[in-house]
């Protein structure tokens, strides 16, 4: 599982949409980005449709689940 903590570009809050990871100063959640391009979204469309979500904020969250899967495996 990914380690949010340590990505700026997005934020918890027990009040805002039940908890779940957002992009920050949204209430837009971040498993919408990753739903949105499974179904065949561009991150452009992405961003058309989330207005309030800024594209530094999608590239920091790609990088970073990128940099998860570069980690190596835990014994």
């Amino acid at each position: 599982m990914t380690d949010w903590t340590t990505c700026r570009a997005v934020e918890r809050n027990p009040r805002k949409i039940s908890g779940a990871w957002a992009f920050t100063g949204t209430r837009v959640p971040v498993y919408a980005l990753f739903e949105n391009l499974e179904s065949g979204a561009t991150v452009q469309e992405f961003l058309e449709w989330f207005p309030e979500v800024k594209d530094w904020q999608v590239e920091a969250v790609l990088r970073h689940e990128m940099e998860y899967f570069k980690a190596p495996a835990l014994p």
